[in-house]
């Protein structure tokens, strides 16, 4: 029988950090008061490095000057959730950040932090039309699935979690753990990627884990109004509660919200389950032939 793994979701508030320093000492009272609780896995929301456009009050309303200026301070971004994963001895999702490709396109990455100094990332498969329209930022084309000493973890960034096919080929590879960082400007938003995290975590019978930023940020053009709650959803059969939800916050509010996860269920769920929709999803395809999708395993154990 495995171990449990006590995962913290963040239903983190975007500030107005007076300097990168400033911003440093928030997150790592935040890493610190999970590692307080026992977490072992932290998963910080979609674009929550967004908060520090603030740090430049000239550029901090202009949305693409906000968007620049993020972007130039990705190593350091990157650098700190490093140290902080090694410092503390766990395992960090950083909030994701828009990351300038060689080719010059910008996408919005997320990036998973080990303590042992190891890190993998997943680009964003799905724009929203704002990311389309307003930001210009583009979709990855890469899937991924990262094998940890946790296990295996894939992540489904926000509106990615809405698509079935994203998250079923990530499950198909191995993984066991969905993290969905994600970002939503109204409660229908929120409600629209809970609901498909929901539906991902009872098709392909895993954990799927969403972690939002929540609160008002009316500085930010990116990020003005921001709704959510954190939860931790399971296929609802067996041993899981009625309604599939794990662990789940109090929309608005700063917290963690955290829920102990023991990922031998996962294979309990698919071969002893009341229904197996992981191991029959090929049958709804009725001789049609599924999309080959390619996904990379990343090595990090």
């Amino acid at each position: 029988m495995t171990a449990p793994i006590r995962i913290a979701a963040a239903q983190y508030p975007i500030g107005q950090p007076e300097s990168f320093a400033d911003w440093q000492a928030k997150v790592a009272q935040w890493v610190a008061d999970a590692v307080g609780h026992g977490a072992q896995l932290l998963v910080f929301p979609e674009y929550a490095a967004m908060e520090l456009a603030a740090i430049d009050s000239a550029t901090a309303s202009d949305l693409h000057a906000s968007l620049r200026a993020v972007v130039a301070l990705g190593p350091q971004i990157d650098s700190h959730y490093a140290d902080l994963a090694q410092r503390f001895g766990v395992t960090v999702l950083g909030g994701t950040r828009p990351h300038a490709l060689d080719d010059g396109r910008v996408v919005n990455r997320a990036s998973l932090y080990l303590p042992d100094g190891q890190s993998g990332h997943q680009d964003k498969i799905m724009m929203t039309r704002f990311e389309r329209e307003s930001w210009d930022i583009q979709g990855g084309t890469d899937l991924r699935v990262f094998r940890t000493p946790l296990g295996m973890i894939g992540i489904s960034t926000c509106y990615d979690v809405e698509f079935p096919m994203i998250a079923r080929t990530q499950a198909a590879a191995g993984a066991q753990l969905i993290l969905c960082p994600s970002c939503t400007d109204s409660l229908q938003g929120y409600y629209r990627v809970r609901i498909g995290a929901q539906a991902r975590a009872l098709e392909s019978q895993i954990f799927v884990v969403q972690a939002p930023t929540v609160g008002m940020a009316p500085w930010s053009p990116a990020l003005d109004e921001n709704y959510g709650a954190a939860g931790v959803f399971v296929p609802p059969d067996g041993d899981s509660p009625d309604d599939g939800v794990m662990a789940i916050g109090t929309e608005g509010q700063w917290a963690w919200v955290f829920a102990d996860v023991d990922l031998a269920r996962v294979e309990r769920w698919r071969s002893a389950g009341s229904v197996r929709p992981f191991a029959h999803w090929p049958e709804q395809y009725r001789g049609a032939k599924a999309d080959d999708l390619p996904v990379d395993i990343i090595a990090l154990d």
